[in-house]
């Protein structure tokens, strides 16, 4: 079997690709590596948990058809023959035949299904793969009930809707600690930014020093001096760093 791999910038540069979370692409790559020479892999389970790889993960890139699921457990890269290319004197068959007899080539050389194939699994139904939750993705298919994609909010949308819920949040703040982050809360992706929003708030509030009224202003901020306001916006700041 041929230990080199490579991937088509056609593919992971595409839109498509690219708008998938990180941790769905990286889990694309490190099943593309995993892949024997027909670009099958028949240990997706262990290499999510290896990766640390969600269930949705997997679940982006079957929906989003960059992976091809089989009733086996087993999965195929299906643009295998655009990312990689392997000389005869290199190339060992797959030991999924069964499994590759039912795909196809298309015009670009990209797996599919054969038309009387109905046997694409989704990958809530392997017993030895990912079990889905009720939250699922992709349009059209069996893998479970659809779940909107999220999408950052811009700073004009967190103004308003701190405006409107009267929170005490900086806008600024709030964009610029989660788009560092890669919209992430704890190590799962932002689904609800709006509740990140009201975490924020309760967050601020529960963590107000005595002495201070909402505004993060002294009581009587004629008295307060450079010393005691430098103190004040260290504190704050080191309680950003901690969210």
């Amino acid at each position: 079997m041929a230990e080199r791999r490579m991937f088509a910038k056609s593919i992971v540069d595409s839109d498509a690709f690219l708008e998938m979370p990180m941790s769905a692409r990286l889990l694309y790559y490190d099943l593309s590596m995993r892949a024997d020479d027909d670009g099958f892999v028949n240990s997706p389970r262990k290499i999510m948990k290896f990766v640390g790889a969600t269930n949705d993960d997997m679940n982006i890139l079957i929906a989003r058809k960059f992976v091809i699921a089989f009733d086996n457990g087993v999965v195929v890269i299906k643009h295998w023959r655009i990312h990689n290319y392997i000389q005869s004197d290199r190339y060992k068959e797959t030991n999924y035949k069964e499994q590759k007899a039912l795909l196809t080539l298309d015009e670009n050389k990209a797996y599919k299904m054969a038309m009387d194939t109905p046997c694409i699994q989704n990958v809530s139904s392997m017993e030895t793969q990912v079990r889905l939750g009720k939250d699922s993705i992709g349009k059209g298919n069996s893998i479970g009930a659809k779940r909107e994609r999220f999408t950052p909010p811009t700073l004009e949308e967190v103004q308003a809707y701190c405006n409107e819920k009267h929170y005490n949040v900086n806008p600024e703040h709030f964009i610029d600690y989660y788009e560092s982050n890669g919209w992430k809360v704890g190590r799962n992706s932002m689904k609800d930014w709006k509740a990140a929003v009201r975490n924020w708030a309760r967050r601020d509030k529960e963590n107000q020093p005595k002495g201070y009224n909402s505004d993060w202003q002294t009581v009587n901020e004629t008295t307060e001096t450079q010393e005691e306001r430098d103190e004040r916006e260290r504190r704050i700041r080191e309680r950003l760093l901690s969210i």
